[in-house]
């Protein structure tokens, strides 16, 4: 639970295997920078199951604070939160058409299709529905490690070709390796190769923050990786940079981070691996559990131990011991 915070917000309820992969990991310091921007409506972009959706609804009550989620697929749990609470509204719509849907806001979470042609649009459109030209706040994830660098499509139809990488559908990627690897952690439609110009999403955030002097981005190297970006000139920008300064690049953070991407990645090989081996053996456990009720295998061994004068050459018992490993 985010007890620091006084939420009542389990960070894995909707990740089993604890990837870290909800951005609600990152609330001890997404909330302190909505609270420094005096942040009183929020818009999330990819609200899937709703875990950070309800934190944002927990926080915002505190504040009085209007909740947006955009997601076009939004799960049971998004769609329950919805018909539950009056202060949120639920467009089920991609990002491109919700950002156009929604008043301006005064943060944005933009958390949806991780590659560099929509977040790039996301920021365009953002940028250019900012209500009298102020910026609003800006939290992305998955600035780090796979998708940094790296596009990932939920649906590469969607995508224009020519600002589409080339796919690896299936594809497994690893800490360290540019393109794919069997046993990497499996993505469904990853690019086939890591890094060049516009490939990722903090390609994108890049780009945009280059295009606009104003604004600033830090980055957070925590749980894939937070980045907010923020307009240099608001009344709080002094505030958020105190804020985010010791986080934005920390070298021990960036390696504790790639650490713990390397262990997952290995950790969910070697349980491939696991499984792999564990089918091989299954044929031969379910022969020998056989053997163990075959009358002609008991008879064989009765006679083998006629022969080897108390001594068989292959015994039940043998079986049971290499059963029991």
């Amino acid at each position: 639970m985010i007890r620091r915070l006084g939420l009542d917000v389990d960070p894995f309820a909707n990740d089993p295997g604890h990837w870290g992969a909800s951005l609600v990991n990152n609330a001890e310091l997404m909330v302190p920078c909505l609270e420094v921007a005096g942040v009183r409506s929020i818009v999330e972009v990819g609200a899937y199951a709703g875990d950070l959706t309800r934190l944002l609804l927990e926080w915002g009550a505190t504040v009085g604070a209007r909740v947006w989620a955009i997601d076009p697929m939004p799960q049971p749990e998004l769609a329950a939160l919805d018909e539950a609470r009056d202060d949120l509204e639920l467009v089920r719509a991609t990002s491109l058409e919700g950002l156009r849907r929604i008043p301006p806001v005064d943060a944005v979470v933009l958390d949806g299709d991780h590659n560099y042609y929509t977040v790039a649009e996301e920021l365009r459109i953002v940028a250019e529905r900012a209500a009298d030209d102020a910026m609003p706040l800006i939290l992305l994830h998955d600035v780090c490690w796979p998708h940094a660098r790296r596009d990932d499509y939920y649906a590469p139809d969607q995508i224009p070709e020519d600002a589409r990488q080339p796919v690896a559908e299936g594809g497994g990627l690893f800490p360290g390796e540019p393109g794919v690897r069997s046993g990497g952690l499996p993505y469904r439609y990853p690019a086939a190769r890591e890094g060049g110009a516009r490939n990722g999403v903090l390609t994108a955030a890049e780009d945009f923050v280059g295009a606009h002097p104003e604004l600033r981005l830090a980055l957070v190297p925590v749980f894939f990786g937070l980045g907010v970006i923020w307009d240099t000139d608001t009344p709080w920008a002094a505030d958020i940079a105190a804020l985010l300064d010791p986080w934005d690049r920390n070298a021990l953070l960036e390696r504790l981070e790639a650490n713990r991407v390397l262990h997952l990645a290995s950790s969910h090989w070697q349980m491939r691996e696991a499984a792999a081996a564990q089918g091989r053996v299954a044929p031969y456990e379910d022969l020998l559990r056989r053997l163990l009720m075959s009358r002609t295998f008991a008879l064989a061994e009765r006679l083998s131990r006629l022969r080897g004068r108390g001594r068989p050459e292959f015994s039940k018992d043998e079986i049971r011991r290499l059963l029991a490993r």
